[in-house]
Formats: C-alpha cells, sequence, structure tokens
C-alpha cells in the first residue's frame, strides 16, 4: 500500500521545481478563464495560451513520441485546408481563417502536452479557470438580458438572446457545458459547504444556458450530465456515493422543472423559448435547409477532390454548411475530410477505454470526456473547426489518455 501511494504522488506530482509548478498552474488557471472572454481579440484567451506554451517550452516541456499520431492528424489535415485555399489567399478573410486553423492545431497539442504531465494538478488548475470564467460570462449575459447596466443589452446579448463575452449566444451556451459538469460533480461529490457552491454555481451556469436559447446546448446539458452522472454511479466503489447521485438527479430534475414554470411565466421568456424549441424551424428544412445543405454538399464533396475551399460554401448555398464534417471537405478538399472525422472518431474511442480505468484524475476525466462527446454530437449540426473550446477538450483527451497509460504502467512497475 505504501508503495503504491508513493506512485501515485510520482505521477500525479509535478516533476518541476515546486515554483515553477505553481507559475505553470496558474497559467492554465489563466487560461480557462481566459477562455470565457472573446468579445476582443486578441482575447485574453489568445494571450494566456501563448504565455502558457512559451513558458512550458522555456520550462522543460517536449514533444513526446506517444503525440506524433495526433501531430500527424493536425498537421495533415491544415495541409488540406492550406491547399485548398491557395487560389484565395488574395482575400486578408481566408488567410485569417488558415491562421485560425493552424493555431487551433497548435493549441490541441499544447494542451495534449502540458496536461499529460501532473495531470491531476494542472487539470484542476484548468478547471477552477473554466469555472470562474464560465460564471463571469454568465453573470455579463444576465447584465444585458435583464438590463441591468445602461448599454449591456447591446454589448452582451444578441436578438434577445445571451451571449455575455462572446460574440454568438450558440457559442457561450456550448463553451459553459464543461465548466456546469464540473459543479454538478461538486454538487454530487463534495462535502456540503462545496457542494452549496457548487449548486449556485451550477444554477448561474444553466440560467444562462437557457436564456441563449440553443437547443443544441439544451440537449447537450441534459444528455452530458445523464451521461456523466450514469459513468460516475458505475464507477464508484462507494453505495452511499451512489445514493447520493441518484438523489442528486432526482433533486436536479425537480428544481430545473420548477424554475422553469417560473421562467416561463414571464411572456418574453414564453414566447422565446417556443419558437426556439420548436423543430419546425425555416432555416432547417426544405431543399435548401440545413439539412437539405448536407445532402447535397456530401454530394459535391463527392465530385471535387480539392474541395472548395474555405469560406466559400454560401458561393453555392443561401447559408453555411452547419456540419463539421461537411465543412472539412469543403474547405480542406478529401485530405481534410478524412483526417478531421479520423481525429475526433480516434479520440472518442480512446475515450470510451478510459471510462473504468481508475487514476486519480477520473472525476475530471468523466466530465471533460462528456463535455467532449457533447461537442462532437453539436459537430453534426454546427460548425465547431474554430471554437477554442473544441481544441481544448480534444487535447485534454489526448492527455489523459497518455497519462493514464503512463500510470498503470508505473503501478505494475511498482
Amino acid at each position: 500500500m505504501t508503495i503504491a501511494l508513493a506512485t501515485d504522488r510520482l505521477i500525479t506530482t509535478s516533476t518541476a521545481p515546486p515554483r515553477i509548478a505553481r507559475l505553470q498552474r496558474a497559467l492554465l488557471w489563466a487560461v480557462g478563464c481566459g477562455g470565457a472572454i472573446v468579445l476582443v481579440e486578441p482575447s485574453p484567451y489568445e494571450i494566456a495560451t501563448l504565455a502558457a506554451i512559451v513558458f512550458f517550452y522555456a520550462t522543460g516541456m517536449r514533444m513526446r513520441p506517444v503525440f506524433l499520431p495526433l501531430l500527424i492528424l493536425l498537421v495533415v489535415m491544415n495541409l488540406g485546408y492550406t491547399i485548398c485555399a491557395a487560389y484565395l489567399l488574395e482575400e486578408s478573410k481566408i488567410v485569417n481563417w488558415i491562421v485560425t486553423s493552424w493555431y487551433m492545431a497548435i493549441t490541441a497539442l499544447f494542451f495534449a502536452m502540458a496536461l499529460a504531465d501532473d495531470t491531476a494538478a494542472r487539470l484542476d488548475a484548468l478547471r477552477r479557470g473554466l469555472i470562474v470564467g464560465a460564471l463571469i460570462a454568465s453573470i455579463c449575459g444576465f447584465i444585458g438580458y435583464f438590463h441591468l447596466m445602461p448599454g449591456g443589452e447591446d454589448l452582451f446579448t444578441l436578438y434577445g438572446r445571451v451571449k455575455g463575452t462572446f460574440k454568438d449566444p450558440n457559442v457561450i451556451s456550448a463553451f459553459l457545458i464543461l465548466p456546469a459538469l464540473f459543479t454538478l460533480q461538486n454538487v454530487v461529490t463534495e462535502p456540503f459547504g462545496k457542494a452549496l457552491r457548487g449548486a449556485i454555481a451550477f444554477g448561474i451556469i444553466s440560467l444562462a444556458i437557457l436564456l441563449a436559447f440553443s437547443r443544441a446546448a439544451w440537449g447537450q446539458l441534459i444528455l452530458t450530465s445523464a451521461f456523466m452522472l450514469l459513468t460516475m454511479y458505475l464507477t464508484s466503489p462507494s453505495r452511499p456515493q451512489r445514493s447520493r447521485i441518484v438523489f442528486t438527479a432526482i433533486a436536479a430534475i425537480v428544481v430545473a422543472s420548477l424554475a422553469l414554470m417560473v421562467l416561463l411565466s414571464f411572456d418574453s421568456i414564453d414566447n422565446l423559448f417556443k419558437e426556439r424549441a420548436s423543430f419546425n424551424q425555416t432555416y432547417d428544412t426544405g431543399r435548401f435547409g440545413r439539412f437539405g445543405r448536407h445532402a447535397l454538399g456530401f454530394q459535391m464533396a463527392l465530385d471535387l477532390p480539392l474541395g472548395i475551399g474555405p469560406l466559400q460554401f454560401t458561393r453555392f448555398f443561401p447559408e453555411d454548411t452547419h456540419n463539421s464534417f461537411l465543412n472539412a471537405f469543403m474547405s480542406g478538399g478529401w485530405i481534410a475530410g478524412v483526417c478531421f472525422p479520423a481525429l475526433v472518431f480516434i479520440t472518442v474511442a480512446m475515450g470510451f477505454r478510459l471510462v473504468f480505468v481508475k487514476v486519480p484524475w477520473q472525476r475530471a476525466y468523466l466530465a471533460v470526456f462528456a463535455a467532449f462527446l457533447g461537442t462532437v454530437g453539436e459537430a453534426f449540426i454546427i460548425d465547431v473547426d474554430h471554437w477554442r473550446h473544441f481544441w481544448m477538450l480534444l487535447g485534454a483527451m489526448w492527455a489523459m489518455n497518455v497519462a493514464a497509460f503512463d500510470y498503470m504502467a508505473n503501478r505494475r512497475r511498482t
């Protein structure tokens, strides 16, 4: 037992000097918090991420051979985008799109490399930063939605929907899913004081998701919460803990139902809720609706090995692809069209392998994996390929996969 505990400390503690390790974790906290503030560019996320990349590299972070498949898929995918955009590079918006894609790939690789070491502590720092950032974004959204500050409505809402410190209601609501899951975990696992704070934070974030009026995010919150609680129930070794999970799930459903009834008593919320909750949206149906465009777009992709280039889909159809897999084919031809889904579904397959692996960071892993699955599901109906948190989740999944195998290998040697 003593040897096993020593091994746990070895794997989950940084090998860097204590001061360096604290700075590394602080930078990851800043990255998580900064990810919630993207109204301005370069955003705090870009600044914090660049600072973290430079500092981690200067303090010993190196490329490991195990990440070569990830590196190859990211590079080849972006080469596909760059090749297919070669004839469009005189347009600044196309250049920006390509540069952004390469940048997102770099951040995914950074998260994979950074979180593979000192995994438990670094994940915790990132988790806490994400929760703080989510609360800031949510509260700003409330300021705009409930007219609590002059000019707040124009700054923090769009079309009567909460967008907080983001530019789009759909993006803020998708970003808030992972912090919501983290706070829900606190409700389920922490002592009363921390559980109460977690419940308040979960309520604030969930209300912001509701008032963003994103149908995909509503579904994500429900399904990812259910998946996470189910896996926590199945992996919990304690009967009282499993009972608490069941009780919390039932209580959450009751409280959410009551809160929704109260909110829908306000006409402004009720009308927009009914409009957004309807499955008969004009932009979804018809030959050139969302799903019609998907079918026509994939037919085009079969005949165009080099695609049509980034941001060109609206030259042929009324709106964007609203499907990340189709967008990969259209923007990067067959090269990106193969690499993007390969990257996504390899990550998903790795994720399912680790659900029942007992590691010190298993609780955080279940939340990250649930959020990643939810984002992958949303990728079928919206373009997530330039969402910062999508690439953070993907990199974190690779990191925890590598860290888990390192952890198990050390346990076996011990």
